[in-house]
């Protein structure tokens, strides 16, 4: 099979199946948090049975730019997806994700409406303290495996990136809690829907919309796994099962800090996510710089 086909293969792949898997992540997360809470839960395929019901639903538009920007959301986010795992750059699967988030901060600042706006300038405040971590993550790669594309690090037929890694993977894993909307750090979106914002940055989103908004989470939330599995990739097959339980735990880890942890301030989400970034992510490239790759 030809590199270019194998491209082709899992790029569909991808757009295919991601929001089916993205939907069951969805369904396992609410079955393990209902057990956490003493509940029995929603079925697994609930979040079909949601999205299902928001299409069918009446869509209530406060401006047709809305479902302008919130379709070019779903397109970058998709198209993040579809760079990764079809193997392409890092930098430039992490700048399409950061353009699909600007388009979706642009959708709720359209309403006008005062709960979108503060939902939409606390993603602001969010983005500012993941995206060190996020470019650190790339930079790393590249000091680990000497390169920035996908399909050459998963190419890589020596020790996996973790094992040079380990300080950028905490730091990548400690921000997955703003980028999957957990707590302590569900700040835009008021994920659990009982505080101060009402649903902050999609208030105004309603029917339909809110249906490409939720299809869209499970997109990325398969993309953001998949950077979880890079960390433990390469050519040899064991690396697959031993992605695959990184995979199964971190998301595992997710869920329990949502459960046990209340939502802080954005101040200290600032904070917390920069000391991270700063103390254990770029230690973690400045001695793989100068003690590793300087030897």
């Amino acid at each position: 099979m030809s590199a270019t086909l194998k491209i082709v293969l899992c790029i569909v792949a991808y757009v295919v199946f991601a929001p089916f898997i993205g939907g069951l992540m969805s369904g396992i997360d609410r079955k393990i948090t209902a057990r956490m809470q003493g509940r029995q839960g929603p079925p697994i395929l609930q979040p079909f049975y949601d999205v299902l019901k928001l299409i069918k639903k009446e869509t209530v538009y406060v401006n047709h730019v809305q479902i302008f920007y919130l379709l070019i959301f779903l397109f970058f986010v998709i198209g993040t997806g579809c760079l990764f795992f079809g193997g392409f750059d890092l930098l430039l699967v992490f700048f399409a994700l950061t353009t699909a988030n600007l388009f979706l901060i642009l959708g709720a600042t359209s309403s006008h409406s005062p709960y979108a706006n503060m939902g939409a300038n606390r993603e602001m405040m969010q983005m500012l303290a993941y995206e060190p971590m996020v470019l650190l993550t790339a930079v790393g790669f590249y000091l680990a495996t000497g390169t920035f594309k996908v399909r050459e690090i998963i190419a890589n037929n020596g020790i996996p990136a973790i094992v040079m890694l380990p300080g950028v993977f905490v730091g990548f894993v400690f921000i997955l809690t703003i980028k999957l909307r957990k707590h302590p750090f569900d700040l835009s979106t008021s994920h659990h829907a009982h505080q101060e914002m009402v649903k902050g940055i999609t208030t105004e989103f309603s029917g339909q919309m809110f249906a490409i908004v939720e299809i869209s989470h499970w997109y990325e939330n398969v993309f953001l796994m998949g950077v979880i599995a890079l960390f433990f990739l390469n050519s040899n097959w064991w690396t697959a099962i031993l992605a695959f339980v990184a995979v199964s735990i971190t998301y595992f880890v997710m869920i329990l800090v949502d459960n046990t942890n209340a939502r802080l301030k954005w101040q200290k989400m600032f904070k917390n996510s920069w000391i991270t970034t700063i103390i254990i992510g770029a230690l973690n490239v400045f001695i793989l710089e100068v003690f590793v790759k300087g030897v």
